[in-house]
């Protein structure tokens, strides 16, 4: 055999070999009623094609995050992201028949990547925009952490071998990260946090670049500060972690 065809068909493996570990999405896109009096809508989700326990895992766990976005009927059964998107526009109509010179238009964005895969780990990153009025519109990020070889969604505190240790780095980090001195109060700047303590963001998932927190807007602090982000890099977070990264 050529040794240039050789060394290319042992490249090939190579990466076949790297990348086995990676599931099968393909994009799944929705979108709401095109009509004068109809809110804007769109989505745009990966949808795990393999047919196993891990695939409908993360189908079912996207699907009632749009759900809990989009359904604002809490009188009328939701079971489905079409359902959502029709409830999210009735309520909307429902508005503008009583307020028809003070309700303007309604809008939804949603849309999900993989941020993280690994051979047993894998995060979705789900970026939400919604507006129903006021004055501004309201965006979101929401991590969703799977265990691959469980073959199911993580909860938070299951993502770590020691949580109480990795709060208190992260607190470390943060503080240093905002200019919060680290024997001052930690809402002593301004921040929000309940019980003047330090706590992990409600949407926090593995990235690219390590261990990433999001504090979405209203969570420790005012709209007008906007998300605080913390990302602390596995060389640091790999002792805290149930499944750790090699770099």
């Amino acid at each position: 055999m050529n040794k240039s065809i050789y060394l290319l068909l042992l490249l090939l493996l190579s990466l076949g070999c790297e990348n086995d570990h990676k599931l099968t999405f393909e994009t799944r896109q929705l979108e709401g009623e095109s009509c004068g009096d109809c809110p804007q809508v769109q989505i745009s989700l990966p949808e795990a094609l393999d047919e196993t326990n891990l695939a409908g895992a993360i189908n079912n766990a996207l699907e009632e995050e749009v759900i809990a976005i989009l359904a604002w009927d809490e009188n009328k059964e939701v079971a489905s992201m079409e359902d959502a998107i029709h409830s999210f526009s009735s309520s909307f109509k429902e508005l503008k028949n009583k307020f028809p010179d003070e309700t303007v238009g309604w809008e939804a964005k949603i849309d999900c990547d993989v941020a993280f895969e690994d051979k047993a780990m894998l995060t979705l990153v789900m970026n939400a925009y919604t507006f129903t009025g006021g004055a501004h519109g309201y965006s979101a990020v929401t991590f969703l952490n799977f265990d691959k070889i469980k073959g199911q969604e993580t909860e938070q505190w299951e993502l770590f071998e020691d949580e109480e240790g990795f709060v208190n780095y992260a607190e470390t980090k943060f503080r240093i990260q905002e200019g919060v001195p680290q024997d001052a109060n930690i809402n002593g700047t301004g921040f929000m946090f309940e019980g003047d303590h330090f706590h992990l963001s409600e949407n926090l998932g593995y990235t690219q670049d390590g261990i990433q927190l999001i504090y979405n807007q209203y969570e420790i602090a005012s709209y007008a500060d906007g998300p605080k982000i913390l990302t602390i890099p596995f060389a640091e977070a790999n002792k805290y972690l149930k499944r750790p990264i090699k770099n």
